[in-house]
């Protein structure tokens, strides 16, 4: 029996095309290229965002791809997303696929890569998941210059009245590191500044790497960095980045990394990756830059946002692109038969077994998705069950059942082993489903108060009961309307297992309560983060990180990503 290859030894496989010639595929002048080797580059979207130059399409299509609620393992919604746009191409419709960048902390803790898998893949798979073209790097240089221009502001006089307790900017680290949650710094006399509680967050839950993602421009960016809100004075008045005047030095750091990086899938698709922010955390989707110069330069667009529906694709739709004036023509909704025998009460060590019954106890999970999609939010949604070799054709039909039986459309992907001939039904359905445009519809309006547009994800996409807010979360609350925040709209952080806000509530329950305990607030990112449960801003290492089996050899090939 032949060994099964890694995704790192399928990746070596494929040798990545010059990105001069996957860009001359989308017209891209090579001008307009700033080089990073020969497999990657930088593209300014701007000469077609401003019409300086013609966009492809003349009605370009965004398909958003989401997923049911995730087992640990995740979904396979990336790799879906890669095979899908493979798909695309392969049948004659020029598509581009626009991710965000993978994370440090999860390559290096539970994941060991995210650039999709097997014949699914965007590469150079290794520049991809590891350093790529500094983005991350600019942005956690960014958070922590602020850092330090506030803490140098209280040593130097403290001219605006700092409070010290009252400090919420936070370093950044894009390593999982749960020592740096909680730490005290300024220790060791007067000339090493004042001795006060302090604590890192991962690079991506930072809120420079959500204004990055938001950012319309150079000048937009600016102006959103300025108007994040750092601390709070003795007399608790908000004190924002542009009061210490560190905005402008923030850009310049950012400048490069607000440009989308342009790479490629095994298959030569183009690909575009910017960005990375947490979606259970932060609106968890690549920048909107991105995705618009993914929708000027193809027929097609595939997009995909973090975790499952109820946290990735909710801030997408009623975030995002009610920011950016853009709307999904078609949602693909991944499913694996693991997850659903999850929902349905099996444990991690019986997920790869077959077992029909568990499966159709997790049904419910799925179809909630798919009805959250289809009837709030007036989309046309095509399932893809993600395939694993060992899948058992009884519980494949249980899910085209249940799927066919509210009036939607399932099909079977094998993009893993397959590549884009194993989404060709995918495909197909997709482009059938983009022919019915839809407007935008939201889970609210943002005329509603804060806590009731909480109130009403909670009710409307989770399906819960009642709210709780804690006495510090809604104090807050109250501060942020008097502030002139209560036009924002609202990012829930919470746990992506569960559409509750604990994790060990699985399936698809209902009148459960949920409890806000702290609210933050986004001014330059443009929302409200409504903290929820256990959720950290920055994760630990699980018992076994991926980082041991990683390894590299004395030819410099790269070993263990996955």
């Amino acid at each position: 029996m032949s060994k099964q290859l890694s995704d790192i030894e399928i990746a070596h496989l494929h040798p990545p095309r010059p990105i001069a010639e996957i860009a001359a595929r989308l017209d891209i002048p090579p001008e307009l290229l700033e080089l990073h080797g020969s497999a990657k580059a930088k593209l300014d979207p701007a000469p077609w965002l401003d019409g300086r130059l013609k966009p492809y399409s003349t009605d370009p299509r965004l398909i958003l791809v989401t997923a049911m609620s995730p087992t640990p393992a995740g979904e396979g919604k990336t790799t879906t997303t890669i095979g899908l746009a493979d798909a695309l191409n392969r049948a004659g419709h020029r598509t581009v696929v626009a991710l965000r960048e993978p994370s440090l902390g999860p390559v290096f803790g539970i994941k060991g890569g995210a650039t999709g898998g097997g014949h699914a893949q965007v590469i150079p798979m290794e520049d991809i998941n590891l350093h790529f073209t500094g983005d991350f790097h600019a942005v956690g240089s960014a958070v922590n210059l602020l850092a330090a221009m506030l803490d140098n502001h209280i040593q130097q006089g403290n001219e605006l009245g700092i409070d010290p307790r009252r400090i919420s900017w936070r370093r950044a680290l894009d390593m999982n590191d749960r020592q740096l949650r909680q730490i005290v710094s300024g220790l060791g006399g007067r000339t090493n500044g004042q001795p006060r509680e302090d604590g890192f967050d991962i690079t991506v839950a930072s809120e420079v790497m959500a204004v990055l993602c938001l950012a319309e421009d150079l000048m937009d960016l600016k102006e959103r960095l300025g108007r994040m809100v750092v601390a709070r004075t003795y007399a608790n008045e908000p004190v924002t980045c542009a009061d210490l005047r560190a905005q402008g030095a923030m850009t310049v750091l950012l400048r490069e990394a607000l440009n989308p990086n342009l790479v490629q899938t095994l298959e030569g698709s183009p690909a575009l990756i910017h960005g990375g922010p947490f979606a259970n955390i932060a609106h968890g989707a690549n920048s909107i830059r991105a995705t618009r110069l993914g929708l000027a330069l193809a027929d097609y667009c595939v997009t995909e946002a973090g975790f499952g529906a109820d946290l990735g694709a909710e801030k997408f739709l009623d975030i995002v692109c009610r920011q950016a004036g853009i709307w999904p023509r078609a949602v693909v909704l991944v499913a694996t038969l693991r997850a659903l025998r999850s929902h349905g009460g099996l444990g991690k060590d019986t997920w790869p077994s077959p077992d029909p019954a568990a499966v159709a106890r997790g049904l419910p999970n799925l179809l909630r998705h798919l009805d959250n999609l289809q009837s709030l939010y007036g989309l046309p949604v095509v399932v893809a069950l993600n395939l694993f070799p060992n899948d058992d054709p009884a519980e494949i039909a249980l899910v085209q059942e249940a799927v066919t039986a509210v009036g939607s459309r399932l099909e079977l992907s094998r993009v893993h082993a397959e590549g884009g001939a194993g989404a060709t039904g995918l495909a197909a359905a997709v482009v059938a489903a983009c022919e019915r445009e839809t407007g935008p519809r939201f889970a609210y309006e943002l005329a509603l108060p804060l806590a009731e547009k909480i109130r009403r994800l909670v009710q409307s996409v989770y399906r819960g009961r009642r709210v709780h807010f804690t006495v510090p979360a809604a104090r807050m609350l109250e501060r942020l309307e008097a502030e002139g925040h209560g036009g924002l709209p609202v990012c829930i952080a919470k746990t992506q297992y569960s559409f509750s806000d604990d994790p060990t509530l699985l399936g698809a329950p209902e009148d459960f309560d949920v409890t806000v305990r702290e609210v933050r607030i986004s001014a330059g990112a443009g929302f409200v983060v409504a903290l929820t449960g256990d959720i950290m801003t920055m994760p630990g290492l699980p018992r076994v990180p991926a980082a041991e089996r990683i390894d590299i050899l004395a030819d410099g090939t790269v070993v263990g990503l996955s």
